[in-house]
């Protein structure tokens, strides 16, 4: 299949995706929509598939509201946050060390300025979590507020694009939490001491999501290459490049690969949970092949590829020097696609602190802009920014790069 075929699937496949589910959030009806559809478009290119279920929450919320003496301030509930309905009094807390020292119980505590610049590791997420903000999370635990509202700016390189953004984002963390823009919250500090009211309607839902593997080849070797995309999305975005593109991508690598016989069978591995606070379908992975990583000869893992600007990247991270070789020999043969730099916020990761080699396929607009773009985690991030003759050059490469193994 050449490009132009394969850009027009693209497109077909995105369109499913983005438009027609749309937001993928874990636990939604949507999100099991859309890995039912990936299974079935796997097994008619005569992939073996399982699905594997994954016990996690789905989170709605009918809005949020902040009052104080007859004002209102605009709030948002934190995604997969408790709900609440409260009245206190507001306590405001710019530092650690002033937490450290504050009584906070049953207080309502304004959250901002340094203290509330980065957004907060979910309590018992497994690939990065910060002795720093363990220890918020303690404090907090240990202080029993009523209630948290968190005052924050714009940081693209924890939170994506998304303005302002919740401070917590974790369904294991029961302290009730809104958040508002940080100009916001200079204008409730004026009302330090007072008595505020706080409503959020959200509500956690018990739910079952999937992760979908796909196989073929033998095992001769004793090798294989797992090939990763997320299917999820952040609440509130239809997840175009963030992730629609990266499980189109190993759609089209379905199809170009379903006749060949590789010297090293192949994984198409449909991750649920990269946006998600929980990684619970990547820690799931982790528990069936566990022992089994040494089995594999490397990870290629597809986020954030077709942005309509620039090339697309492949960034080796940890290569030995055979696979490093005929990468470079991949990359010389197509021009479109260029060697990136490494970078860790993927599902990569996971294999690389097993030991695994990677390889890592995005967008140069991605790497370039990560810590200042203001797309992903947004509903800016439509099939209207991606260019699909990028996303056939991914598999495409991907695909060489496999036969020439």
């Amino acid at each position: 299949m050449d490009k132009k075929a394969l850009s027009e699937k693209s497109k077909l496949q995105l369109q499913v995706l983005c438009s027609e589910i749309g937001e993928r959030r874990v636990g939604s009806d949507a999100n099991r929509k859309a890995t039912a559809y990936t299974e079935s478009q796997l097994k008619e290119s005569g992939w073996q598939t399982e699905t594997t279920g994954l016990s996690v929450i789905d989170w709605q919320t009918d809005g949020a509201a902040l009052t104080c003496h007859g004002l209102s301030f605009e709030v948002f509930s934190s995604q997969y946050s408790l709900g609440c309905l409260v009245e206190g009094e507001l306590l405001a807390i710019n530092t650690v060390t002033l937490l450290e020292k504050t009584d906070i119980q049953d207080k309502i505590v304004l959250l901002y300025g340094e203290i509330a610049t980065q957004q907060i590791a979910p309590k018992h997420f497994p690939f990065w979590n910060p002795e720093a903000h363990q220890q918020l999370i303690s404090l907090l635990e240990n202080g029993h507020p009523k209630a948290l509202v968190c005052a924050t700016a714009r940081n693209s390189a924890t939170a994506g694009g998304v303005y302002p953004f919740p401070l917590f984002e974790d369904g294991d963390f029961d302290i009730p939490s809104v958040f508002m823009k940080e100009t916001e919250g200079e204008r409730l500090l004026a009302y330090t001491g007072q008595t505020v009211k706080l409503a959020s309607k959200a509500t956690r839902i018990p739910e079952t999501a999937f992760n979908v593997i796909a196989r073929r080849g033998n095992n001769p070797t004793g090798k294989r290459i797992v090939i990763t995309a997320h299917i999820d999305t952040k609440i509130g975005t239809p997840g175009a490049i963030d992730n629609g593109t990266g499980i189109t991508v190993l759609l089209l690598l379905a199809e170009l690969l379903k006749d060949d016989a590789p010297n090293y069978p192949i994984e198409l591995v449909v991750f649920n949970g990269e946006d998600y606070y929980g990684a619970p379908g990547q820690v799931k992975y982790i528990e069936q092949h566990a022992g089994r990583f040494g089995d594999i000869l490397l990870n290629i893992n597809i986020d954030g590829a077709g942005y309509k600007e620039g090339l697309s990247c492949f960034s080796p991270i940890g290569l030995p020097e055979d696979l490093s070789d005929t990468l470079h020999e991949v990359l010389r043969e197509a021009p479109e696609l260029i060697e990136g730099k490494p970078w860790y916020q993927g599902d990569h990761s996971l294999f690389l602190q097993q030991g695994c080699p990677a390889i890592a396929v995005t967008s140069q607009w991605f790497i370039e802009n990560m810590e200042c773009q203001e797309i992903t985690h947004t509903p800016k991030d439509t099939p209207g920014i991606v260019d699909y003759e990028r996303v056939a050059e991914c598999a495409l490469g991907i695909a060489a790069f496999i036969r020439k193994l």
